[in-house]
């Protein structure tokens, strides 16, 4: 499956945020796919972006974001497929349409919380 990320090939201003295709494959155990319909900015995505908080190179920024649930891995109890979900923490990556990543780092969206809100 491909999705569009923002990326990041080396560090300075808003000029190097570059939009690119990547793959994302199934969640892996304790993993879960996320479709996010909305992201969050963050200063810290600024200080990444610049390199005053190094990252390995490429990066895909972003802290936190909510979206849908579109699997889960194998031993994650808490989230199921089509749940309405949010996240704020490690590893950056939110600047994409989709991802997958620790289900430990996503909880459930309750649905009086939009996703624009919840990220």
């Amino acid at each position: 499956m491909r999705s569009q990320a923002i990326q990041i090939h080396q560090h300075g201003g808003p000029e190097v945020l570059t939009l690119t295709e990547v793959d994302v494959g199934e969640p892996g155990p304790g993993q879960i796919r996320i479709r996010h319909h909305a992201i969050g900015l963050n200063f810290i995505d600024v200080y990444q972006r610049t390199g005053l908080y190094p990252q390995t190179l490429p990066v895909q920024l972003g802290m936190e974001a909510a979206g849908v649930v579109e699997a889960v891995g194998e031993g994650v109890t808490h989230l199921q497929a089509g749940d309405r979900a949010a996240y704020a923490s490690n590893p950056p990556g939110s600047y994409c349409e989709r991802r997958v990543m620790p289900a430990t780092c996503v909880c459930k969206l309750p649905d009086a919380i939009s996703f624009e809100t919840g990220a």
